[in-house]
Protein backbone atom coordinates (compact mmCIF):
# COMPACT_ATOMS: atom_id res chain seq x y z
CA UNK A 1 0.00 0.00 0.00
CA UNK A 2 3.17 2.80 0.53
CA UNK A 3 4.46 2.13 -2.71
CA UNK A 4 1.20 2.28 -4.09
CA UNK A 5 0.95 5.83 -2.17
CA UNK A 6 4.03 7.22 -3.39
CA UNK A 7 3.32 5.96 -6.69
CA UNK A 8 -0.22 7.98 -6.76
CA UNK A 9 1.72 10.86 -5.31
CA UNK A 10 4.67 10.83 -7.75
CA UNK A 11 2.13 10.91 -10.45
CA UNK A 12 -0.34 13.47 -9.18
CA UNK A 13 3.13 15.95 -8.80
CA UNK A 14 4.39 14.96 -12.38
CA UNK A 15 0.57 15.36 -14.12
CA UNK A 16 1.22 18.97 -12.13
CA UNK A 17 4.07 20.01 -13.69
CA UNK A 18 3.12 19.25 -17.02
CA UNK A 19 -0.14 21.08 -16.66
CA UNK A 20 1.49 23.82 -14.99
CA UNK A 21 4.15 24.05 -17.43
CA UNK A 22 7.23 23.51 -15.31
CA UNK A 23 7.74 20.39 -17.77
CA UNK A 24 9.13 23.18 -20.09
CA UNK A 25 12.72 24.35 -19.44
CA UNK A 26 11.69 27.88 -21.57
CA UNK A 27 9.13 28.42 -19.18
CA UNK A 28 11.38 28.34 -15.67
CA UNK A 29 14.46 30.12 -18.28
CA UNK A 30 12.05 32.69 -18.79
CA UNK A 31 10.87 33.26 -14.98
CA UNK A 32 14.67 34.10 -14.10
CA UNK A 33 15.13 36.47 -17.12
CA UNK A 34 13.30 39.28 -15.53
CA UNK A 35 14.92 41.68 -17.93
CA UNK A 36 14.25 40.27 -20.82
CA UNK A 37 11.34 37.88 -21.56
CA UNK A 38 9.56 37.40 -17.78
CA UNK A 39 7.28 35.07 -17.39
CA UNK A 40 5.43 35.18 -13.90
CA UNK A 41 3.31 31.98 -14.15
CA UNK A 42 5.86 29.87 -11.93
CA UNK A 43 5.47 32.27 -9.08
CA UNK A 44 1.87 31.60 -9.21
CA UNK A 45 2.66 27.90 -9.76
CA UNK A 46 4.71 28.27 -6.62
CA UNK A 47 2.25 30.25 -4.78
CA UNK A 48 -0.14 27.21 -5.66
CA UNK A 49 1.82 24.77 -4.39
CA UNK A 50 2.75 26.32 -0.95
CA UNK A 51 -1.41 26.61 -0.57
CA UNK A 52 -1.51 22.91 -0.89
CA UNK A 53 1.55 21.97 1.27
CA UNK A 54 0.71 24.20 4.19
CA UNK A 55 -1.80 22.64 5.45
CA UNK A 56 -0.29 19.47 4.69
CA UNK A 57 3.05 20.19 7.20
CA UNK A 58 0.29 21.48 9.90
CA UNK A 59 -1.97 17.96 9.66
CA UNK A 60 1.95 16.06 9.52
CA UNK A 61 2.22 18.01 13.45
CA UNK A 62 -0.62 17.12 14.71
CA UNK A 63 -0.47 13.53 13.76
CA UNK A 64 1.45 11.04 15.80
CA UNK A 65 2.43 8.97 12.70
CA UNK A 66 1.87 8.38 8.94
CA UNK A 67 -0.57 6.42 7.33
CA UNK A 68 1.81 4.16 5.65
CA UNK A 69 5.20 4.77 7.70
CA UNK A 70 5.90 3.83 11.63
CA UNK A 71 7.16 7.59 11.71
CA UNK A 72 7.69 10.70 9.90
CA UNK A 73 11.36 11.49 8.67
CA UNK A 74 11.21 14.98 9.42
CA UNK A 75 14.85 17.42 9.55
CA UNK A 76 15.92 17.93 12.95
CA UNK A 77 18.66 20.20 11.77
CA UNK A 78 18.11 23.97 11.38
CA UNK A 79 21.86 25.07 11.18
CA UNK A 80 23.49 26.35 7.72
CA UNK A 81 26.79 24.66 7.01
CA UNK A 82 29.19 25.05 4.09
CA UNK A 83 27.60 21.87 2.63
CA UNK A 84 24.11 22.78 2.30
CA UNK A 85 24.78 26.22 0.91
CA UNK A 86 27.47 24.78 -1.52
CA UNK A 87 24.55 22.28 -2.31
CA UNK A 88 21.95 25.21 -2.74
CA UNK A 89 23.62 27.41 -4.89
CA UNK A 90 25.14 24.19 -6.69
CA UNK A 91 21.23 23.46 -7.42
CA UNK A 92 20.28 27.00 -8.64
CA UNK A 93 23.07 27.41 -11.04
CA UNK A 94 21.91 24.01 -12.29
CA UNK A 95 18.32 24.94 -12.04
CA UNK A 96 19.52 28.68 -13.91
CA UNK A 97 21.60 27.36 -16.65
CA UNK A 98 19.30 24.33 -17.88
CA UNK A 99 15.90 25.32 -16.82
CA UNK A 100 15.26 21.75 -15.10
CA UNK A 101 15.38 20.67 -11.53
CA UNK A 102 14.91 17.08 -11.06
CA UNK A 103 11.40 16.92 -11.22
CA UNK A 104 10.47 18.30 -14.17
CA UNK A 105 13.85 16.88 -15.63
CA UNK A 106 12.31 13.34 -14.85
CA UNK A 107 8.75 14.48 -16.20
CA UNK A 108 10.38 15.60 -19.11
CA UNK A 109 11.95 13.02 -20.15
CA UNK A 110 9.23 10.78 -22.05
CA UNK A 111 9.07 13.98 -24.34
CA UNK A 112 12.70 13.02 -25.49
CA UNK A 113 13.63 16.74 -26.04
CA UNK A 114 17.37 16.78 -27.05
CA UNK A 115 17.64 19.21 -23.87
CA UNK A 116 16.25 16.55 -21.73
CA UNK A 117 18.47 13.87 -23.06
CA UNK A 118 21.63 15.61 -22.85
CA UNK A 119 20.17 17.35 -18.92
CA UNK A 120 19.15 13.98 -16.87
CA UNK A 121 22.33 11.91 -17.31
CA UNK A 122 24.43 14.30 -16.45
CA UNK A 123 22.32 14.95 -13.51
CA UNK A 124 22.42 11.87 -12.86
CA UNK A 125 26.12 11.42 -12.76
CA UNK A 126 26.17 14.74 -10.38
CA UNK A 127 24.27 12.94 -8.31
CA UNK A 128 26.04 10.27 -8.15
CA UNK A 129 29.78 11.62 -7.70
CA UNK A 130 27.94 14.13 -4.93
CA UNK A 131 27.09 10.94 -3.00
CA UNK A 132 31.07 9.57 -3.99
CA UNK A 133 32.21 13.00 -2.84
CA UNK A 134 30.47 12.86 0.13
CA UNK A 135 31.72 9.71 1.74
CA UNK A 136 35.08 11.55 2.07
CA UNK A 137 33.62 14.11 4.07
CA UNK A 138 33.85 14.01 7.73
CA UNK A 139 29.88 14.05 9.17
CA UNK A 140 28.48 16.72 11.38
CA UNK A 141 28.54 16.11 14.87
CA UNK A 142 24.68 15.19 16.00
CA UNK A 143 23.01 18.04 17.44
Amino acid sequence: MRNLAGLAAGLIFGIGLVISGMANPAKVLNFLDIFGTWDPSLAFVMGGAILVTAPGFWLVTRRRSPLFADRFNLPTRSDLDRRLIAGAATFGVGWGLGGFCPGPAFTALPMAAAGTLIFVPFMLLGMWSARRTALWQPRPAAA
